[in-house]
């Protein structure tokens, strides 16, 4: 493979080309209560170039390797004409030349285990949780992915990497009179298999908060302090700003990048955030991104000001910045964008307890279900609990959280010492060529405070 990759490469008469291609197992497995709805394996293949010339850029991708050279000078040539008519020239910010294969092995491979076997895993959950009183519906989810990449670029680099993930997330509706509610649960989220078995008790509490949550009342709307558990900081901090720290959201918003300038108290001092593919045997974990950069750690805000930025190799030459190395593409089918790895809030100096007693009327919100970023953001949250002089009282519903990132940033006044980092995780990003959905992700946070958002409910 990497022969025929950097024959490609050879007389393109450019002043910069990669090609990448990709090769890939995958299982999914989809059970609707208990009917089948889906249950495959498949071998998806294919490789993805880039080409630059005078600041013009073309991309193309192609199916079989055997259309590697002919792509490659195809995507030259619509290079040069795309630089004819370039207004703002596209360069590269430096990456070191580096020739390594980074191999995944894993302890307990998915791959060894049999379609079967997992099915039965999978239906297991999936009966579990239909026997419950009150359970409406079920879809239950398997899915596990293994990738093979090889990377060359004219610059010299050369590379093979792999990416093994293996997960299963459930979705259970529940009716009691006029209410119907739902509740998740999510395992799995590294290349480790064994982390899917044996999760009956995290199923048990899913189906015991949502027995609960069948009979809470919608929470009043207002402004209300409130207590994110690690699940929904994690998802607060990924929507919420995590995309504000892809340089390419910013890139182009002078207001935005302006606000998001290096050194900016954006935050209250006691938080700090970083992103760190480098953690061990996470969603977000990888050794070399789809640009051929090595990955680091970036600290994004340190005591609350804006240290770091996540970059590709065009957006640090733009912000003249150091590469980051999270330039990374779903699949074949796609170019690399900006991606965050592992991004997680520091753990700090309270605890759990200090924070409900500071509370005379809020909530404790837990998150998990699903969120979109932005300056203004909006998160939902599987439930929340009413805070009373100190004290978690009774669950209540439809507890979303809104508000405006740079406001709550400053609002947060107590950050936890019992950081957690999250098991499954996806997130969607949308490019030119479509919305990228990426499962190699995580996040992770302590408990924090946020002394006055927006709670959704009832008026």
């Amino acid at each position: 493979m990497k022969d025929e990759l950097q024959s490609a490469l050879i007389d393109l008469n450019v002043d910069y080309a990669d090609i990448r291609f990709d090769e890939e197992q995958k299982t999914q497995i989809t059970l609707n209560g208990r009917d089948v709805a889906q249950m495959a394996p498949f071998s998806p293949r294919g490789g993805h170039v880039r080409a630059y010339v005078n600041g013009g850029k073309a991309i193309a991708s192609f199916s079989r390797i055997e259309d590697a050279r002919e792509v490659a000078q195809q995507t030259a040539a619509a290079a040069r004409l795309s630089a004819a008519r370039c207004t703002n020239p596209i360069r590269l910010a430096y990456a070191p030349i580096i020739e390594q294969d980074f191999p995944i092995v894993s302890a307990n491979d998915p791959r060894k285990v049999s379609l079967a076997e997992k099915h039965e895993l999978v239906a297991h959950y999936s009966e579990m949780a239909a026997k419950a009183p009150e359970v409406l519906m079920t879809q239950f989810m398997y899915g596990d992915s293994f990738s093979h990449r090889t990377f060359a670029n004219t610059e010299g680099t050369l590379v093979s990497y792999d990416h093994l993930i293996a997960h299963i997330l459930g979705i259970i509706v529940g009716r009691r009179g006029d209410a119907v509610r739902r509740a998740f649960f999510a395992v799995g989220g590294s290349d480790d298999y064994s982390r899917l078995l044996q999760r009956d008790e995290l199923l048990r509490q899913s189906l015991e908060e949502l027995n609960e949550l069948l009979g809470a009342q919608s929470v009043k709307s207002g402004k209300y302090p409130v207590i994110l558990d690690p699940f929904g900081a994690g998802i607060f901090i990924h929507e919420a700003f995590g995309h504000r720290s892809e340089a390419d959201t910013t890139q182009h918003d002078p207001s935005l990048r302006e606000r998001l300038t290096l050194g900016t108290q954006l935050a209250t001092p006691i938080l700090n955030v970083f992103d760190d593919p480098t953690i061990p045997e996470r969603g977000g974990t990888y050794a070399v991104d789809d640009e051929g950069v090595l990955s680091q750690r970036t600290q994004l805000l340190s005591n609350g000001r804006v240290s770091g930025r996540l970059h590709s190799r065009e957006s640090a030459a733009e912000f003249g910045e150091p590469i980051t190395g999270n330039c990374r593409a779903s699949d074949a089918g796609y170019g690399p964008l900006i991606r965050m790895s592992n991004t997680v809030i520091e753990s700090g100096e309270h605890s759990l307890a200090d924070m409900i007693s500071s509370i005379d009327n809020g909530f404790y919100v837990a998150g998990g279900a699903g969120g979109q970023g932005g300056i203004d953001f909006t998160f939902g949250a599987r439930w929340a609990r009413h805070i009373r002089h100190g004290k978690l009282g009774k669950m209540v519903a439809d507890a979303n959280l809104s508000g405006n990132l740079f406001s709550t940033l400053k609002a947060i006044s107590m950050v936890g010492n019992d950081q957690t980092l999250l098991e499954y995780c996806d997130c969607g990003k949308g490019s030119f060529d479509g919305v990228q959905m990426l499962t190699r992700i995580c996040a992770g946070s302590p408990h924090i405070k946020i002394d006055s958002v927006t709670v959704g409910g009832v008026s």
